[in-house]
């Protein structure tokens, strides 16, 4: 046999594609795999490493992060890399960097504070091919794919206006989706809680999910309801993906609020009769039973009309405010956080970079430190962080994650929120996929071990189109993961988000050493993807 630049001998192969594991070795050459069996001593390679016996896993494709403009600022993007990450998806809940109108760019700067993570953008692009070619330019650490967002769409025909757009706007709107499709996006995403995607009707919706039919984007969803009426956001989601004639995919599956506890088992049943009837649904979910979101969420609709400029002027507006709370704490209207969450005792607020004192603290710790009533607190910490705050919403059921987690439409993904300089996520952001591996494998036995690589990687490949990814066979990517499944674990807790993963010992993006004993090579073999 020729020369191998890596060859990796005596792994426990978890190949991807859910089949039991076998003992084998890995041979790589310009960054394919070019063999996968049991290769005889001898073989002449630049660089050998023994597994030892531990896993050899495909590298894990995080189907849902809000890295857009973190990217930008630190393109090794290291914590993924330390859970085994080896691929992400950006673009998520309807956000998107791109497209962006010259007159609409101090809107969706505004808007995207809370997950800028300390990024200061240059807008140096306008279209979404754009966005991508200021991508390519970074010495990335991880794959980089992207989805343009519903809500961007809308910004940029409409800003934040809360009303029907007219014929023309539509066809505008559902150009701009099919323009980043031609221009390599993977689909559309939505985030219909959030504004302006809140503004928007299902039809309005459906006509722009058209433009994604030419190039059979992928349409996921953060739907319009994740609590009372999540069963018709699933049907919702599901209508739009049939009408456009698309896969479709509910993002983050939850159902929020002790009320709604246990109604993932008829949400899932739902998209199983969707796909009896031919409607290509699936699910991604994260494997925590809190959630995480703009702390501006608890507020309803019409707060956001205009953007987070009138948001701020809104809530210092003391005639609004009396208002506001009454409306906040008896409404179920719309996607009530607040409500889901069994009001403010289970809101955490995590990410208040211009008010580092209440990080880490619930609405009443910092009620009582203000001499406040919490949703006043609430308000204060929205108008000081002037569109960069976060917070963790406590309202979901363990049982309920562990089924849906089963669930063999189910993969795995973080929906990362990252943190600015000084301070708190969500630890999903940096504890995901050793969490899986780790709890919900070795501990709770919720999944086998091949079950949950193929949620991490094979699925979410296929999913994508990435023919080239996420199993471990001849001639596809060597992205691969080396981790021991006997000490597998997050390190990531509330109080401390950014404890590390232990148990990956090496991490490979395109057959180069990205990572060794937890601790980050320098090696930047990334690259952006786009939609074939």
């Amino acid at each position: 046999m020729s020369e191998f630049d890596l060859v990796v001998r005596n792994a426990r192969i978890v190949d991807g594609a859910n089949t039991p594991w076998f003992r084998g070795d890995v041979g790589v050459r310009g960054g394919r795999i070019e063999y996968v069996g049991s290769l005889p001593e001898g073989v002449v390679a630049a660089s050998v490493v023994d597994a030892e016996g531990r896993v050899l896993a495909p590298g894990f494709i995080d189907m849902h992060t809000h890295n857009d403009f973190l990217l930008l600022k630190e393109p090794a993007t290291v914590p993924k890399l330390k859970q085994g990450v080896t691929t992400i998806m950006i673009g998520q809940c309807g956000i998107s960097a791109a497209p962006i109108a010259e007159d609409k760019v101090e809107l969706l700067n505004s808007y995207t504070g809370f997950i800028m993570a300390g990024a200061t953008p240059r807008w140096n692009w306008r279209s979404f091919g754009d966005y991508l070619d200021v991508l390519d330019e970074l010495e990335l650490g991880v794959n980089v794919g992207s989805f343009v967002g519903h809500g961007t769409i809308r910004l940029n025909v409409l800003g934040f206006e809360s009303r029907k757009p007219t014929e023309a706007e539509v066809a505008k709107m559902r150009d701009l989706a099919h323009g980043a499709m031609e221009e390599g996006a993977f689909g559309m995403t939505s985030g219909l809680i959030y504004a302006p995607g809140v503004y928007s009707t299902d039809e309005e919706v459906e006509e722009i999910a058209k433009g994604l039919t030419k190039r059979q984007g992928v349409y996921l969803s953060h739907m319009r309801n994740e609590s009372a009426d999540v069963v018709k956001s699933v049907q919702e989601t599901i209508s739009v993906a049939e009408r456009a004639g698309i896969p479709g995919q509910v993002l983050h599956h939850k159902a929020c609020g002790r009320k709604n506890f246990g109604k993932v088992r008829e949400t899932l049943d739902v998209l199983e009769k969707a796909r009896s009837r031919g409607v290509d649904m699936t699910v991604d979910q994260y494997p925590y039973a809190a959630s995480s979101t703009t702390l501006r969420s608890i507020l309803p609709p019409w707060v956001h009309e205009g953007g987070v400029a009138k948001v701020l002027e809104r809530l210092s507006d003391s005639s609004l405010r009396e208002r506001l709370k009454q409306e906040i704490l008896t409404t179920e209207g719309w996607e009530n956080m607040l409500l889901s969450s069994g009001g403010p005792e289970g809101v955490m607020v995590v990410y208040t970079p211009m008010t580092p004192e209440y990080e880490g603290k619930t609405l009443p710790v910092i009620a009582a430190m203000t001499g406040k009533e919490p949703l006043d607190a609430a308000f204060d910490i929205i108008v000081a962080n002037k569109g960069s705050d976060t917070a963790c919403y406590f309202m979901l059921d363990e049982d309920d994650v562990q089924y849906v987690m089963k669930h063999p439409l189910v993969m795995v993904a973080s929906d990362t929120i990252p943190s600015a300089p000084g301070a708190k996520c969500h630890p999903r952001t940096n504890g995901t996929f050793p969490r899986v591996l780790g709890r919900y494998v070795r501990e709770e036995k919720t999944l086998r071990l091949e079950e949950a690589v193929w949620k991490m990687s094979g699925f979410p490949a296929a999913r994508l189109g990435l023919s080239k990814k996420g199993i471990i066979r001849e001639g596809m990517d060597a992205d691969l993961v080396i981790f021991d499944p006997e000490t597998v674990i997050d390190g990531a807790t509330f109080e401390n988000p950014f404890g590390e993963p232990k148990g990956i010992s090496h991490v490979f993006v395109a057959g180069r050493l990205a990572m060794r004993d937890g601790e980050y090579t320098g090696a930047a073999a990334g690259k952006v993807l786009r939609k074939a």
